[in-house]
């Protein structure tokens, strides 16, 4: 066993490890941390595929964005010792059934797919190229959608804060 299948398997457990504690956890500061885990360890994963980008914008979007701005919205609204009661042993039952239900049937689709090896040449990265793409607003552009998202956290953030208050 190889050491790129060692990092594999030590990375899929901690997603699957800290997956189950975000979930499962009562006290909702500790799963906004381990959420930032599990992302940070799906990057990671996408290091290992080198897709270096991917895992680029992972770290930043993701662990680096929303799990912040989830805990701020957790310390701003003076949340931080909020335990959630235990749920109900039928949704306990019923999660569990759609969450194997659903492993199933991802399984079940991957092994059914036939993963052949590409035939195609690898293309040339271009930087430039890459960079142009995310700042431009045109054709092929990604400005404009990341401009769309910030709005949308920061609506997000604005209206969690409010309903937070109106409970105190």
């Amino acid at each position: 066993m190889g050491l790129n299948q060692l990092m594999f398997f030590f990375l899929s457990g901690l997603i699957l490890v800290f997956s189950i504690l975000t979930v499962t956890s009562r006290k909702i500061l500790r799963a906004a941390v381990y959420l930032l885990t599990v992302l940070l360890a799906t990057s990671g994963l996408y290091f290992l595929l080198n897709y270096e980008f991917m895992a680029a914008i992972q770290i930043t979007l993701y662990a680096g964005g929303i799990v912040v701005l989830i805990i701020f919205s957790i310390l701003l609204t003076s949340h931080i010792s909020h335990k959630f009661e235990r749920p109900a042993l039928a949704n306990v039952i019923a999660a569990s059934l759609t969450g194997l239900a659903g492993s199933f049937i991802s399984i079940w689709s991957i092994m059914k797919f036939p993963f052949n090896a590409s035939t195609e040449p690898t293309l040339d990265v271009n930087m430039k190229e890459i960079g142009m793409q995310l700042m431009s607003t045109g054709h092929q552009g990604y400005a404009l959608p990341f401009e769309v998202i910030s709005i949308l956290l920061l609506a997000a953030l604005i209206s969690a804060v409010i309903i937070a208050k109106k409970g105190n």
